[in-house]
């Protein structure tokens, strides 16, 4: 069982972690075990530094494979492995919980605890009141929060109009001093929580009534400290754009139980997420300094030896962003917040706190998401001015056939409806070339992602994504310092 001890969230170190202290880590359990509780979040300092020699290493390995001799056998190792890796992801038998049954006397029921983090939704926030009275659990079991986070229009209002309606409804108001952003507000609710299950949900989520009896016995394997609900896209029907994002949550949930049958790392995605409280008492809370808690909890969660499950059906519901513009600058935040989890806790990483598994998981998805794309760069770079073959072409190739098969099977077993017909499969076919090509975008998010941390961070600012739709959705946003 992990310990139950809370991280101290202490003064940041302003200084880049050096590359020595690694040998340290390995040195003596008890001491690493200190560290590992009381210095928790110190390895935030020095990102800029981290990401500029992670990017200067990208193009100096590239480009140095270009120029030996025995470059071929580099890149026929790297794709040895992302080859094992995909075959071991495409042949995994994953438990699909298709048939989660709810039996539980109401006497040893579990208490919930459910969080919303709004800024500026009175065109939403009745609408998200109702869903969240939805739910098919014992009234006097589940309770939820809405943290109105400094709002400038009539959300705070709204919302004490319906608590005064609806027990369950707490309100907590926070005005222009709070800070820590949407980690900030969670953590603050979470103190006041109650629930030994806590959920969090976006201001434009979309739930199920039965979603929370389909959660609880999910809960019932001690191992398991959190479980992430599949995300799908409420207005996927509206543009390209959209389409696209449906797909992407298609193709994710595909990789998640993959991953996971495979020994490797579930995920949190934000909205939709459940959490044990004494998991998430355990790793101190919600980290608010960075950009993607939910990717930041996803690595303590691990780190402290919980795991994390994914509950395929029913869904949660968000809307996409329907602009280009807009798709960009969320998958950038995306980006950089993917980053920052390697840079802040690699030492843990390397570290016996993860086991084989879930290092060869974290190893292959860095590589294919994040090194691949950023490589692609001066490996272009190469071809063009030096006539040679790319390198790291067939290396994205072989992941990009990864891609197109768990897309294509991800929005199979979206579909709910057994064997599908010849004509669905070539829908289907045709909805993951079109998914395809709309992830090509990553192939720019990342290398530009890379440099520009590389070159100058972001401050995290709480900011309120626009929307079109009738239900908007919350952002952690960005500004430049």
């Amino acid at each position: 069982m992990p310990d139950k001890d809370k991280f101290n969230n202490s003064e940041i170190n302003t200084e880049l972690d050096p590359i020595t202290s690694l040998i340290a880590e390995f040195s003596d359990p008890e001491i690493e075990e200190e560290e590992f509780r009381n210095d928790f979040f110190q390895g935030l300092s020095g990102r800029r530094k981290k990401a500029a020699f992670t990017l200067s290493i990208i193009w100096l390995v590239t480009i140095s494979l270009h120029l030996i001799s025995w470059s071929f056998w580099v890149v026929l190792g790297l794709g040895i492995f992302v080859t094992i890796q995909a075959l071991r992801l495409m042949f995994a038998s994953p438990s699909l919980n298709k048939d989660i049954s709810f039996e539980q006397n109401e006497l040893n029921l579990p208490k919930i605890s459910l969080m919303v983090s709004a800024k500026n939704e009175e065109a939403v926030v009745r609408k998200l009141v109702q869903m969240l009275l939805s739910f098919d659990y014992p009234q006097n079991l589940y309770e939820f929060w809405v943290i109105n986070d400094n709002s400038s229009d009539n959300t705070g209002i709204i919302l004490d109009e319906l608590a005064q309606k609806h027990c369950q409804l707490k309100v907590l108001h926070r005005d222009n001093t709070a800070k820590g952003g949407k980690s900030g507000a969670l953590n603050q609710a979470f103190a006041l929580t109650t629930g030994d299950i806590v959920g969090v949900f976006d201001a434009d989520a979309i739930a199920s009534p039965s979603l929370l009896k389909k959660i609880v016995p999910l809960f019932n394997n001690q191992k398991i400290g959190a479980i992430q609900v599949r995300k799908s896209i409420s207005n996927a029907n509206e543009n390209f754009w959209t389409q696209g994002q449906s797909s992407e949550m298609a193709l994710d949930s595909y990789f998640q139980q993959q991953r996971i049958a495979c020994g490797g790392m579930g995920e949190l995605r934000g909205n939709g997420q459940f959490v044990r409280r004494l998991a998430l008492d355990s790793c101190g809370g919600w980290n608010e300094e960075t950009i993607t808690d939910d990717l930041d909890l996803t690595i303590r969660l691990h780190l402290d030896n919980w795991d994390i499950d994914i509950l395929e059906h029913p869904s949660v519901e968000e809307e996409g962003v329907k602009k280009a513009i807009a798709l960009w600058h969320q998958r950038s935040r995306w980006a950089e917040g993917g980053y920052q989890r390697y840079f802040d806790y690699w030492r843990f990483i390397l570290s016996n706190r993860l086991n084989w598994r879930k290092k060869f998981d974290l190893l292959y998805f860095f590589l294919v998401q994040y090194i691949f794309p950023t490589a692609a760069i001066p490996d272009l770079v190469m071809v063009i001015t030096r006539h040679h073959i790319p390198l790291i072409a067939p290396l994205t190739s072989l992941t990009v056939v990864l891609g197109f098969w768990g897309m294509f099977t991800g929005l199979k077993r979206t579909k709910m409806t057994g064997k599908q017909s010849l004509i669905e499969n070539v829908k289907i076919t045709i909805q993951s070339v079109l998914g395809m090509i709309y992830l090509t975008h990553w192939f720019l998010v990342m290398p530009v992602t890379t440099a520009r941390i590389s070159i100058r961070e972001k401050q995290l600012k709480w900011v309120k994504t626009v929307h079109e739709g009738s239900s908007d959705n919350l952002e952690l946003g960005l500004t430049k310092p």
